[in-house]
């Protein structure tokens, strides 16, 4: 829609003409109301920023405060422009981290349920096997913790979902909270594997977004207020109030972002660089551009080590059931060849 509205202001049509023209092909309802409505506000004397403002759910803060820039500057095509190919960009580069998701979380999801199905049907008859021919005597400590989560899995399932519910329930309560919202960012920015995806794609998104925002026109402050708004990461979004009150003291960006210790040091350096040469916004793009990268290589190189580790677990824990089963039937066989 950004896209297709940049290209028809620039081709000359007038702004409601764009909208109403917009709304005509729009095949989405949803978005043909919307843009009904901003047409009716432009129509009634409203400026474009003020008709947008009336959809909050539909245009953020970034969006608004670019049109505003564009439609101070009388160059509206062209931040819309800028807006658009921002928003590909950050749509793309969060498509490359969902996907790079995907697959742990499907091969954790058919572990489990192959876990819970050997829990369920397997374990039980083995249980009674044992019963049978060991005549008492002791399992070995591996079988008998297996057979214990068993007995759990298999007839207190109602307690087992119940629990998970409810923490499921207390984890969306906790995340709800600010200090939810930091650890769990926090937690995410550090862990292992999938931390360094989550740290580039955080840093790409706050120089895309604070270069694109000084790039359109928009005062610094305001700049930074947006950027910690739409960060995505409390962890991000408290370094960038850091800096926002730093600058707002009349200080640089440069120190302030290192002392958060939340930004590497060639980030720090561009942004320096940039600031005394005048070309912060030029530089934000490339410090973008090149953690954008950095994102790309880092997807692919994880897609490849995931499918080892998550055959490796996989095998460690069924693996596990079978040695903890094979156990005692070791003892059985013997049993039987003795007294045969």
């Amino acid at each position: 829609l950004t896209r297709q509205m940049a290209i028809l202001l620039a081709a000359g049509l007038p702004l409601i003409r764009s909208l109403r023209t917009l709304e005509k092909q729009s095949k989405n309802a949803a978005i043909k109301q919307t843009l009904n409505l901003a047409a009716t506000s432009v129509e009634g004397g409203a400026t474009f920023s003020e008709a947008l403002s009336q959809h909050p759910k539909s245009f953020d803060k970034l969006y608004l405060n670019m049109v505003r820039a564009g439609e101070a500057a009388g160059a509206m095509e062209t931040i819309l422009d800028r807006l658009a190919m921002f928003m590909e960009k950050a749509a793309r580069i969060a498509g490359k981290v969902k996907s790079a998701m995907i697959y742990p979380a499907v091969v954790l999801s058919i572990a489990s349920l192959i876990t819970t199905g050997l829990m369920v049907f397997i374990v039980p008859k083995f249980k009674k096997i044992f019963v049978e021919l060991l005549e008492g005597k002791p399992l070995p400590g591996l079988t008998q913790f297996v057979m214990t989560c068993s007995d759990i899995i298999a007839n207190q399932i109602l307690m087992v979902i119940a629990v998970c519910i409810g923490g499921f329930i207390a984890f969306k309560l906790f995340l709800k909270t600010h200090i939810g919202r930091i650890t769990i960012d926090w937690v995410k920015y550090n862990m292992p594997l999938f931390g360094p995806i989550v740290a580039k794609s955080s840093i790409s998104r706050f120089a895309r977004t604070l270069g694109t925002l000084m790039s359109s026109g928009v005062p610094v402050l305001n700049a930074l207020n947006i950027v910690k708004e739409t960060a995505g990461n409390e962890v991000v979004s408290s370094a960038v109030q850091k800096v926002h009150d730093a600058v707002k003291e009349g200080e640089g960006m440069a120190g302030p972002l290192g002392a958060t210790k939340v930004f590497p040091e060639m980030v720090i350096s561009m942004i320096e660089v940039g600031e005394e040469t005048g070309k912060l916004p030029e530089m934000l793009e490339k410090i973008a551009d090149t953690y954008e990268e950095e994102v790309d290589n880092a997807v692919g190189a994880l897609t490849s080590l995931i499918e080892p580790i998550m055959i490796i677990g996989l095998a460690v824990v069924v693996g596990t059931i079978v040695i903890a089963l094979f156990m005692p039937l070791i003892a059985i066989v013997e049993k039987l060849g003795g007294g045969s």
